[in-house]
């Protein structure tokens, strides 16, 4: 099983992008996915969760990105939009072995590089 982030790069403040997170080995509709960032000497955050019934958990980024699913694809997205410096950051995907519902705990079982997004001012 592997997962991996993509889209990340450099944006000024203000614009967007958009995430990817594909999986090898696993189809990733059938699992709760989420996507987390960190940024250097700061702690893990999560930004979003999805339940395989696409019931989605936003975290503390409300209303500027959103997730997203295409089961043809086998991908989860993640657009942002009206990014900030505050948003530079690794974000990378992760995946549960179980259960439907997206968890309080950050204890996934799988979870793929990341893709470093940077924000300018």
């Amino acid at each position: 099983v592997q997962l991996q982030a993509s889209g990340g790069g450099l944006v000024q403040t203000g614009g967007s992008l958009t995430l990817s997170c594909t999986a090898s080995g696993l189809t990733l509709a059938n699992f709760v996915v989420a996507w987390f960032r960190q940024a250097p000497g700061e702690e893990r955050k999560r930004v979003s969760c999805m339940s395989p019934r696409d019931e989605i958990t936003e975290n503390f980024v409300k209303g500027r990105f959103t997730v997203s699913r295409d089961r043809a694809k086998n991908s989860v997205y993640l657009q942002m939009n009206s990014l900030i410096p505050e948003d530079t950051a690794a974000y990378y995907c992760a995946a549960w072995l179980t259960g439907t519902t997206c968890p309080s705990k950050d204890n996934y079982d799988w979870r793929g590089q990341g893709t470093l997004v940077t924000v300018s001012s």
